[in-house]
């Protein structure tokens, strides 16, 4: 699934709550509103607040929707995949100039990168040589 066209003309970053709920949509695929509902934490937010963020996403082009007659059945359109490639291009360039290894850096110096997880990003890299 890639970003429709109607999103890439400009970067679309998704508010906190936005995220929220297509991180439900990614993990269980097409819902309804009540579906979304059940499978937050509590305190859960009001129907009509969910409801309203799911049109905002549609509006945005990231989720679509199916009609049975008067009940909508929402689906994503982005991937998880997809959005996290885009996003993460926006914060590289954004950021580190473009740099993978500054960011890489950055990483190294604010997060305790183990030694596994060295030779894992190692063994990556050499993959797509």
């Amino acid at each position: 699934m890639k970003i429709p066209e109607n999103t890439k003309s400009r970067p679309q970053e998704l508010t906190r709550a936005e995220l929220e709920i297509m991180q439900l949509f990614w993990a269980q695929g097409p819902s309804m509103v009540n579906g979304l509902l059940d499978a937050m934490p509590e305190p859960k937010p009001a129907y009509n607040t969910v409801s309203t963020v799911v049109r905002i996403l549609e509006k945005k082009g990231f989720v679509g929707h199916k009609a049975y007659g008067k009940t909508y059945e929402y689906y994503p359109v982005v991937s998880k995949e997809s959005y996290a490639s885009r996003y993460m291009d926006t914060v590289l360039d954004n950021f580190f100039s473009g740099s993978l290894s500054r960011l890489v850096s950055f990483f190294s110096e604010h997060k305790s990168i183990t030694v596994e997880e060295t030779d894992e990003i190692l063994k990556m890299l050499r993959e797509r040589r």
